[in-house]
């Protein structure tokens, strides 16, 4: 079994929110497939049948901790499924990409975001795989935990919808073709524009 975790705040004040962009992500998967949210310990997770190995299991997951104690569900999540972190992928905001841009790295540091901090002290590992989705940094005079916490608007608002849907194409591409196919794809300048299939 897999599993990509999408990283967010519970809750409608944060639901458009740059911070929740892991959640809109999986939101997009959960959508095209028509899944439906159940509720399970300290999160909300959407189980898929992947076309690949004989039909394997792909977990959804939307931790309810909130962001900074994104950790305690994930590790529940690995424990009670027996996921090995290079089968969890994590889908997370980042303020030092350019909004739009998507980033896949296979592991390392939390670069200072509070919920993979969460995860990797709570499952004692950083070797899990990451899909980074830009929101670029604040405007001068603004604070980035204010930044992340303010809803999209206006362009970003049209442009976040796009991402979020190839988001979800690179994240389900990760999960079936492999974390180095989608580096090799996602990660360079020819990265498309659109996340349609």
């Amino acid at each position: 079994m897999k599993c990509i975790v999408g990283l967010g705040n519970p809750g409608k004040k944060y639901r458009n929110t740059r911070h929740n962009v892991g959640y809109m992500v999986l939101d997009e998967i959960a959508g095209r497939f028509r899944l439906t949210w159940t509720e399970g310990g300290f999160s909300e997770r959407a189980l898929l049948r992947l076309p690949i190995d004989g039909g394997e299991e792909l977990l959804l997951v939307r931790p309810l901790t909130y962001m900074n104690s994104s950790g305690i569900a994930v590790a529940e999540v690995m424990g009670d499924y027996k996921i090995e972190p290079s089968g969890v992928l994590v889908v997370h905001d980042d303020l030092d990409l350019p909004l739009g841009k998507v980033r896949f790295r296979r592991k390392g540091s939390s670069g200072g975001h509070r919920g993979i901090e969460s995860i990797i002290e709570e499952t004692g590992t950083s070797d899990f795989p990451r899909l980074k989705i830009g929101i670029g940094r604040p405007p001068d005079g603004v604070e980035a935990a204010e930044y992340v916490l303010s809803p999209f608007e206006g362009q970003d608002a049209e442009k976040i919808v796009e991402i979020v849907r190839l988001a979800a194409v690179a994240a389900l591409d990760a999960t079936v073709k492999g974390i180095g196919w989608a580096m090799a794809r996602y990660n360079g300048p020819d990265v498309p524009e659109s996340g349609g299939r």
